[in-house]
């Protein structure tokens, strides 16, 4: 959905800088993907921190105990995580990659409208690296939202005051290096995959 909303932005608001194109693109594109993933989300957090033996059990769990919003509870926590995720990360890479090209096109060096599959993982890895840094804090709020709602204030802002009053910064960091361990090689990944199929598509 992200290519898609970015296509059309860039053709219907030439004169924009490309930079907020790619944000509003990614902030439309990630709230399009939210509806359903969320309660996938819900059950998987709730499953790992050991509330429920299994998926169906989960699944059963929270309907019987709160209905179809229970598969939304941390809902709008992981909004303002996902979208700042999502925006960091798309125009992080959109950035890196035309630099890099750029670049490569002052060297005439290869292919200076593409980028080869090193080139995009390289890329990838940058954008993944700053996006999953920067929005660790908010990870950190969406699985307590997630896991334990109601122990935290039951709304992003309860919880943000809890953990800052409690544990101060080095609580909102908590889970930084492995979450950017985690999210860098699978974000590289990720932008090599989607580099060939675009390339793909264009031929």
């Amino acid at each position: 959905s992200y290519e898609m909303y970015k296509k059309a932005f860039l053709e219907k608001f030439p004169n924009v800088k490309p930079v907020f194109l790619y944000a509003f693109a990614a902030i439309c594109g990630d709230v399009t993907g939210s509806g359903w993933l969320s309660p996938s989300e819900v059950v998987k957090q709730q499953t790992q921190a050991g509330m429920y033996a299994s998926t169906g059990d989960a699944v059963r769990g929270i309907f019987n105990k709160n209905g179809l919003t229970g598969f939304y509870e941390g809902y709008f926590g992981g909004l303002a995580r996902d979208i700042p995720f999502r925006v960091a990360q798309l125009t992080s890479y959109e950035v890196t990659k035309n630099f890099y090209l750029r670049i490569k096109k002052k060297q005439n060096d290869g292919d200076a409208n593409n980028l080869s599959s090193v080139e995009a993982a390289t890329c990838g890895a940058v954008a993944g690296s700053f996006s999953a840094a920067i929005t660790a804090p908010l990870d950190r709020i969406k699985t307590l939202l997630m896991t334990d709602s109601a122990a935290h204030g039951g709304n992003f802002v309860s919880c943000l005051s809890k953990i800052w009053n409690e544990e101060g910064v080095p609580g909102l960091c908590q889970g930084m290096a492995p979450r950017v361990i985690y999210i860098a090689p699978s974000v590289a990944i990720f932008f090599v995959v989607y580099e060939q199929v675009q390339q793909r598509l264009a031929e």
